[in-house]
C-alpha cells in the first residue's frame, strides 16, 4: 500500500502501562515499526455529530530504551474514519460506555475502517459465555442465577469453580466444594441474591500445571501458550492474582481447541482473542483487551503483534 497507513488505539491512560508486560505497547511498536501513524485516545475522547464519529487523539511515538519512553503530539480533532484501523484496547470494565463506544466504532466499520475486534462481536462475545458455543471443549457447565441449580451442579461434580460473567484478572472466582459451609453465601454473594446470572464449571484439578492463555491471529493459534501458574495456595493462575508465566509448546489437545474455536472467530471478526485452557478443557475465550504478547515474543522469539499487523494489512488490502 502506497500511502501512510493510520491506525487509532483506544485504550486505558498510556502513561499508566507497564511496559516491559503491555500488549498493547506490542501493537503500537509493531504499527511504528512499519512507518505506519499511530493515533492515540481513550474512551471519553469520541463523540458523535450528525452520524458521523470524531476523535480527540494524539499522535504518540513510542521510544524503548529511553526516558522519556514516549513522545505524544498535540491534540486534534478529526473524524475517526480517518483512521485506516481501529484497535479497541480498554480494559474491562464491560459496561454501558464500553457498549457505547462499540455502537461509535460500529458506524465508523461501516464507513470502511477495519476494527479490531469487530464491535459487534465485542458485544456478543462474553469472554465467560463464549465457551459455550463449544462444549466439546468446555468443562461441564452451567450458566445460570438459581441457587437450587448451583446447589445441585455442586451435588453432581464436588468441586466446583463459581465465577461472575463480567470479571476479568480473576476477581471474584470461588472454589466451592460438597462440603463448603460458604457455599450458600458465595451463591447469594455472586448471584446477588438471585437477580445476576453466574457461570459454574467443573473444578480442573491440572490448574497446578497453569492456566494456559493461547493467542489467536485471525483464526490461526500462536504455537506457543503462556501457562500461568497459581501461587501457592491459590487456584487461580491470573498474573493479577499473583500467577507466574511459563512458556509451553502447545499440545495436541491445545492445537484442537484452537482449531474448533479459530473458524468461529474469524467468521466474527476478532482478529485476535486469547483462549484460555486448563488441562484439557476451554475455560475462557478474550475478545476485548487479550494479553500475553510480550512474555511469549521474549520467551520463543516470536512476533505476535507483527503478525496481528499482517493481518490487519490484508483485510485493508482487501
Amino acid at each position: 500500500m502506497n500511502k501512510t497507513i493510520v491506525i487509532g488505539i483506544i485504550m486505558d491512560p498510556i502513561e499508566q502501562i507497564n511496559t516491559i508486560k503491555d500488549s498493547t505497547w506490542a501493537m503500537i511498536l509493531a504499527a511504528q515499526k512499519r512507518g505506519w501513524q499511530v493515533r492515540y485516545m481513550q474512551q471519553a475522547d469520541l463523540f458523535t455529530s450528525n452520524g458521523r464519529v470524531y476523535a480527540e487523539s494524539r499522535a504518540v511515538t513510542l521510544l524503548p530504551g529511553q526516558d522519556p519512553w514516549l513522545e505524544l503530539s498535540q491534540e486534534t480533532t478529526h473524524e475517526l474514519a480517518e483512521c485506516n484501523a481501529v484497535l479497541m484496547r480498554k480494559d474491562p470494565p464491560f459496561d454501558l460506555e464500553y457498549i457505547y463506544t462499540t455502537y461509535m466504532l460500529e458506524l465508523v466499520e461501516l464507513q470502511g475502517t477495519v476494527i479490531v475486534n469487530r464491535p459487534q462481536s465485542l458485544r456478543d462475545c462474553n469472554e465467560k459465555f463464549f465457551t459455550t458455543w463449544f462444549p466439546q471443549c468446555a468443562p461441564p457447565t452451567v450458566v445460570t442465577r438459581s441457587a437450587e441449580q448451583l446447589r445441585q451442579f455442586i451435588r453432581e461434580h464436588d468441586d466446583c469453580i463459581f465465577k461472575p460473567l463480567d470479571g476479568m484478572g480473576g476477581a471474584s472466582i470461588f472454589r466451592v466444594g460438597s462440603n463448603d459451609p460458604n457455599k450458600g453465601v458465595i451463591i447469594e454473594t455472586l448471584t446477588q441474591n438471585g437477580t445476576t446470572s453466574i457461570m459454574a464449571q467443573r473444578f480442573i484439578p491440572e490448574i497446578s500445571a497453569g492456566d494456559k492463555r493461547i493467542l489467536m491471529v485471525d483464526g490461526k493459534a500462536v504455537p506457543y501458550a503462556l501457562a500461568r501458574i497459581p501461587k501457592a495456595g491459590e487456584t487461580r493462575g491470573n498474573l493479577a492474582a499473583g500467577g507466574t508465566g511459563k512458556g509451553v509448546t502447545l499440545s495436541e489437545r491445545d492445537v484442537w481447541i484452537s482449531e474448533q474455536v479459530g473458524p468461529v472467530l474469524k467468521e466474527k471478526g476478532i482478529l485476535f482473542a486469547g483462549l484460555d485452557v486448563i488441562g484439557d478443557y476451554l475455560t475462557e475465550i478474550n475478545v476485548t483487551s487479550p494479553t500475553c504478547i510480550r512474555e511469549l515474543d521474549k520467551q520463543f522469539e516470536l512476533d505476535i503483534a507483527g503478525d496481528l499487523m499482517n493481518a490487519i494489512e490484508l483485510r485493508l488490502s482487501a
